[in-house]
């Protein structure tokens, strides 16, 4: 009825007007579409890259537009950085939100101002480009390889503050439209609420796992106490304890630590836990096993879980105070050698009288003279008074002058024939000595002389240390330390022989144990033997020839010594060879020789080369498996343990799938292990512990390639 009414000129201009709201509801529709789609599926992610994705995907599906990118400010250096962006190809580029937090490798775009982007930021505004060659503020500063025709920049804007830029772009001029604008001037401020909110996220994750790292891995025990019982507690306080967590929530704190001082013979401290201010104090803390170990708590309140409660780090304090103990016993001992020092350039000018004197009488007096005895005596009696003050200048570390190549089995040996050996014997009877020798030890250069003394005073040590009888053993061994061992003292990482001597007495207590080198201290009773010089005489000589000590006690069961000598590779003479040289001599054969130590690399790089071989080293199993695949090699040597890195055996099967059948020999300082037998299995033809001796990398070198 109301289309009769009108005239056809009406008529077409209700229908225009139909039209246009129809578009516009359309694109009204259009617009809460992707709005809807974009919040239903940004509610359900988290993650930074997640939320980036989602947005271009949705844009580029449901838009005129063809490339996006979304831009942040980094508000330090006044510039956008790239986080997204898309292509038509498909290709898209996301950053890592630990870049964004740490500003590594960021890729930064525009200034406030600058480009299209930078305009938008600036004036909180959008910035559309019909035809980009004819603009004057389009600026590219990176070359992506994106045709572009028409670009839209659009500021993301929270709380007034503009944040960052999303950019549109098409490959054809005059595409976006006005309503183009107005739905990615909307989407912008959804995208800028998503982003704003996995970053959120990301940092609360990020920060998460920041101080679990800094908790977890840390080397002090952390723990949180609530009501005086455990709520937390990382690796370190549990492996301290040797509880579980499990079972420490159901232990109070005060169960386990007990702070020093709070004896009966003492007055009562106040516990410093009571206390809100924060503060550090030393404690006994009192393990699963009822061993008691001294640690330095560091406490504060805080709130946990909406209510007060206390974080704890404990530390384990032996370290500390056996490196301190250390310390005050090296500068004992320093004190004390330059006193001791002193004394004896004293008693020697004394004593040279006493000596010479005798001597001189004794050869004019006729040999019935009843003077000769008591002359006799004078000087036996010089004489130990000599040895005394050569205990005394081995003690100041100034006693080993004389150095030469030495055998630590002769040595024994020799000391085992001595009538020194035999007097301690004649007045132990009940007492066995047994022995163990390397087979092919390794000689060290050193002092004969104080070498034995050495000897001689911790056999009669372990002697004097069994009233009741018992056994003495003597071992030597080649030993190769490829990392540093803490014992009694701090043994660095090298080539060794060791002289271990174990009874089976008393043992020795801690407190003997912190003065048992000290100059003049002795448990022996007066009469018998000893000046409190015997192990201090032992230390003094150790020190000179740059070795170490470890001393290993229970009470009631016994004590080792363990001297740590360094080898030298000179030897004594060729005929301690078993086998000429040129039985297993080589022929210009190429090896490679692979050890993560470069002394190791050195020594059989140095053998090999003796032996005729030609010889190339690297330090890692990567670097041994990149130069096989370029160079043909005879044979690998291939140290066992690397670290870090691949270790021999996982060398070896790399090193096969290029070279299958490659020759190798697996080495190590320590026994033979599965590894190495996995490795022997695989086809490695030998395998040698270290140290290295010439003739038995020659021959098995040799043998390995004639195989």
């Amino acid at each position: 009825m109301l289309m009769e009414l009108l005239d056809e000129e009406d008529n077409h201009l209700l229908l225009d007007n139909i039209r246009t709201v129809y578009n516009k509801f359309q694109d009204k529709l259009t617009q809460l579409s992707i709005l809807r789609e974009l919040g239903n599926i940004l509610h359900h992610i988290n993650d930074f890259q997640g939320v980036c994705r989602t947005i271009m995907d949705i844009i580029i599906a449901n838009t005129v537009a063809r490339n996006c990118s979304i831009m942040l400010m980094d508000f330090e250096q006044n510039r956008l950085f790239l986080v997204a962006a898309t292509n038509p190809d498909g290709e898209s580029y996301i950053i890592e939100p630990s870049r964004i937090f740490s500003k590594q490798g960021l890729k930064y775009t525009f200034y406030y101002g600058e480009g299209a982007a930078g305009e938008a930021l600036l004036t909180k505004q959008p910035v559309l480009i019909d035809d980009v060659s004819l603009s004057g503020i389009f600026h590219a500063q990176n070359e992506t390889g994106v045709a572009i025709g028409t670009l839209l920049s659009v500021p993301m804007i929270i709380e007034n503050a503009a944040c960052g830029v999303f950019t549109l772009s098409h490959p054809d001029k005059n595409i976006f439209k006005k309503n183009d604008v107005n739905l990615f001037t909307i989407v912008s401020n959804t995208v800028a609420l998503a982003l704003n909110s996995a970053l959120s996220y990301e940092t609360l994750k990020y920060s998460e796992e920041k101080y679990r790292a800094l908790t977890e891995y840390s080397n002090d025990g952390i723990t949180i106490i609530q009501d005086g019982m455990h709520r937390y507690a990382n690796q370190s306080y549990k492996s301290m304890t040797g509880y579980t967590f499990r079972e420490l929530k159901e232990i109070q704190l005060d169960k386990l630590i007990t702070q020093t001082g709070n004896h009966a013979d003492g007055p009562i401290k106040m516990n410093p836990l009571h206390s809100d201010i924060p503060g550090t104090y030393e404690a006994i803390l009192t393990n699963k096993n009822g061993h008691e170990l001294d640690v330095e708590i560091s406490h504060a309140s805080f709130l946990y879980m909406g209510r007060h409660a206390k974080i704890l780090s404990v530390r384990d304090l032996r370290e500390r105070k056996e490196l301190e103990f250390k310390l005050q016993q090296a500068q004992k001992m320093e004190a004390l050698g330059v006193i001791a020092g002193g004394v004896a350039h004293d008693l020697n000018n004394i004593l040279s009288g006493i000596t010479s004197y005798p001597d001189l009488l004794l050869m004019d007096l006729p040999a019935d003279s009843h003077l000769r005895k008591p002359i006799s005596t004078i000087r036996k009696s010089g004489e130990k008074a000599i040895a005394t003050v050569q205990d005394l200048l081995t003690l100041t570390r100034r006693g080993a002058s004389v150095m030469e190549i030495v055998n630590l089995n002769s040595l024994v040996q020799e000391y085992l024939e001595s009538p020194e050996h035999k007097k301690i014997k004649t007045h132990h009877e009940n007492i066995s000595v047994t022995t163990r020798f390397e087979a092919e030890e390794l000689n060290i250069k050193g002092s004969p002389y104080h070498l034995n003394k050495t000897i001689m005073n911790l056999v009669l040590n372990a002697a004097e240390a069994m009233d009741q009888g018992g056994s003495i053993s003597i071992v030597t061994e080649n030993r190769y330390m490829d990392k540093p061992l803490q014992g009694y003292e701090l043994i660095e990482e090298g080539d060794f022989v060791t002289l271990s001597i174990s009874d089976t007495g008393s043992g020795i207590t801690r407190e003997e144990m912190e003065k048992l080198f000290e100059p003049f201290y002795t448990k022996k009773k007066f009469g018998r033997s000893g000046t409190g010089l015997g192990l201090p005489v032992v230390w003094g000589t150790v020190k000179d020839h740059k070795g170490f000590i470890d001393v290993q006690s229970t009470e009631g069961k016994g004590t080792t010594f363990t001297l740590y000598f360094p080898v030298t590779r000179e030897e004594l003479s060729p005929q301690y060879r078993l086998l000429p040289v040129d039985e297993y001599r080589g022929n210009g054969e190429k090896i490679l020789v692979v050890d993560d130590v470069m002394e190791q690399r050195d020594i059989a790089t140095m053998m090999l080369q003796k032996l005729g071989y030609s010889v190339t080293a690297v330090s890692s199993g990567e670097e041994a498996v990149e130069y096989v695949a370029e160079h043909e090699v005879d044979l690998l040597i291939l140290d066992m343990i690397m670290d870090p890195g691949i270790d021999g055996l996982e060398t070896y099967r790399r090193v096969l799938k290029i070279r299958p059948g490659q020759k190798a020999v697996i080495t190590s300082g320590f026994s033979e292990t599965q590894r190495v037998k996995k490795a022997q299995d695989l086809g490695a033809k030998a395998y040698i512990k270290k140290p290295y001796f010439l003739e038995k990398i020659g021959i098995t070198v040799k043998t390995a390639l004639n195989d």
